[in-house]
């Protein structure tokens, strides 16, 4: 399965807690971040993790375009819903509900979801690719 793991500033130190927590899960993935994210998350789990560009916007327009194709399994967004863009529209949450791409926003849907993986309740992601 292809994960995206991102998170807003203030979420990292709790993304990488979690990765690190899922490690024995999240291994059997191919994960993919954005490239300061990727290299805290693979430095304290020794997760490999895929490194896209370091500017969020075009990041996210890759990763966005990439589920568009179906391309991408899973999405773990920690989000942070004090910042004033929290609302704003967001293309790769938009894709992901097009093209019915499980997303977690906060860490109790990051758990449910990766928990699914691991039993295998998203094996179905793999008839769409």
């Amino acid at each position: 399965m292809n994960i995206v793991l991102l998170a807003d500033h203030r979420k990292h130190e709790l993304l990488v807690n979690f990765c690190i927590a899922y490690s024995q899960i999240l291994k059997h993935h191919d994960m993919y971040s954005l490239f300061n994210t990727s290299r805290l998350i693979r430095d304290a789990s020794r997760l490999d993790v895929i490194s896209l560009s370091t500017e969020i916007s075009g990041s996210i327009d890759q990763l966005a375009s990439r589920a568009m194709y179906n391309e991408v399994d899973a999405v773990i967004y920690l989000r942070d819903p004090m910042l004033d863009t929290y609302d704003a529209p967001n293309a790769l949450l938009r894709a992901c509900d097009t093209n019915s791409i499980p997303v977690a926003t906060n860490i109790a849907t990051a758990e449910v979801l990766v928990l699914a993986l691991d039993r295998g309740d998203l094996d179905w992601r793999e008839l769409i690719r």
